[in-house]
């Protein structure tokens, strides 16, 4: 079993678990744990750990608790036993204040313990959701991850998937295929790729085992253990003397020229090193963990290389998640604006743009943690409001001398209000070349 493990590119869970955490802290508990079924030819096959390793460990020296599935027993499925240890792991994390780590490799439910394994599966989602906003929790998804099992992922607050050999799906492509007839493959339904540019439910995609447990540890260095503890702050780096004249040079004063927003995060944060949280999808908007002075911080902000930096369905939800995550673990928001508003057409209007926005707005309205909002250039309409405002709460609100911060655009503000006086203008060119400067001389700029 452990050979066939290996030819599918996959290591085993004890391997996984020694790459993950501190060398020799790994602390097993219910090693001898077996289940205690005998149906279905069940009784004549009784391994110990019941195909899933479970206990606590330190990384950097900090503890946390963690479940690793083990494909080679019993393809790594749910049974009674395997969820009885899971739970117990879960509630030792909830009880004492540490992050919760599941490596999941697994077949889904034990179909031979029947409607129990079931049972374990609904225990799990209900310490998920006990465990919400109260300690960190990651999901790295190894292998197979189908049906009921990949609810606990999409519960978690980050999920890891590797290219190859992870796949998540709730209906596999058999049951695809003999419900619609269309044969896909199991990369095209769930693969990583999938899950990381086009679904969301992917915060991270790697191309290698290795390098996603490493990554694993460097989002735990900027994560507290719990909500009620400070994330761990690094050393103070002089920011209050520490003039960054790049910031000039990489925000265009043009509206219209695009450039990259991560250029203005790394410009702005520690070292310029920031943690990107589900970079291929929704990619109009960057979310990111950094430290500036040491402390960390969240950052939102409107992409301005992609689809201009508007906001819609799939921006909204993204930037709405990462700020609630944000204000449960107290870590402090920097959100920066250059948005020219909402994605227009019917598709977004029947996709419920506005229903998504609005939890865009409810995140940051609800958020308790510090709010600084940088204005880099442009803030029109309602997308100005819901990207933290001072009008929604935020604590302090910067802006450069050339942003432009309006209910719309001059040229589309000056075709509404003066329509009847550039229908009847010899040249309607001129005129409106003339309103534009006025409006944008008057309301636009950030000392009005």
């Amino acid at each position: 079993a452990v050979e066939r493990q290996r030819a599918l590119g996959k290591r085993t869970a004890r391997e996984r678990l020694g790459l993950l955490l501190d060398e020799g802290s790994f602390t097993e508990i219910d090693m001898y744990r077996r289940h205690q079924a005998n149906d279905l030819g069940m009784g004549e096959r009784r391994p110990h750990t019941d195909g899933v390793v479970a206990g606590s460990g330190t990384v950097d020296g900090r503890r946390v608790f963690v479940y690793a599935q083990d494909f080679t027993i019993f393809g790594g499925s749910l049974g009674h036993a395997h969820a009885a240890k899971i739970h117990k792991v879960m509630d030792l994390a909830i009880a004492t204040g540490a992050p919760l780590i599941g490596l999941n490799d697994s077949g889904g439910a034990r179909i031979q313990e029947g409607v129990m394994s079931l049972d374990g599966y609904g225990g799990i989602f209900r310490r998920n959701v006990q465990a919400s906003g109260v300690i960190p929790q990651i999901s790295v998804i190894l292998g197979p991850c189908a049906g009921g099992a990949a609810y606990s992922p999409a519960l978690a607050d980050f999920t890891f998937m590797v290219r190859e050999t992870a796949r998540m799906y709730l209906t596999g492509p058999d049951v695809v295929e003999a419900v619609s007839g269309r044969r896909v493959t199991h990369d095209e339904l769930g693969g990583a790729g999938v899950h990381g540019e086009r679904s969301g439910v992917a915060t991270f995609v790697h191309d290698d085992e290795e390098s996603a447990l490493e990554d694993v540890r460097y989002l735990l260095s900027l994560l507290p253990s719990n909500n009620l503890e400070p994330p761990p702050a690094g050393p103070p780096r002089q920011a209050t003397t520490d003039h960054r004249p790049g910031f000039a040079e990489i925000v265009p004063v043009e509206p219209n020229r695009p450039y990259d927003m991560r250029s203005v995060v790394a410009e702005l944060v520690d070292d310029g090193e920031f943690l990107e949280l589900q970079e291929g999808w929704a990619p109009n908007v960057v979310c990111a963990l950094a430290r500036v002075d040491g402390e960390v911080v969240g950052v939102v902000g409107n992409q301005p290389m992609v689809l201009a930096g508007v906001l819609d369905v799939a921006a909204s939800q993204k930037a709405a998640r990462f700020v609630r995550f944000c204000d449960a673990f107290g870590i402090p928001l920097v959100t920066l604006v250059d948005v020219p508003g909402f994605l227009p057409g019917p598709d977004q209007e029947h996709a419920g743009i506005i229903r998504h926005g609005a939890k865009l707005l409810y995140a940051y309205c609800e958020a308790t943690v510090p709010r600084v909002q940088v204005i880099l250039r442009k803030a029109y309409g309602g997308a100005y409001i819901v990207m933290d405002s001072r009008s929604i709460g935020c604590d302090l609100s910067l802006a450069w001398p050339t942003n432009e911060i309006a209910v719309m655009g001059a040229q589309g503000a000056v075709n509404v209000i003066f329509r009847k006086e550039l229908a009847a203008a010899a040249d309607p060119a001129e005129l409106a070349a003339e309103l534009v400067a006025e409006y944008s001389e008057r309301l636009m700029h950030p000392h009005y």
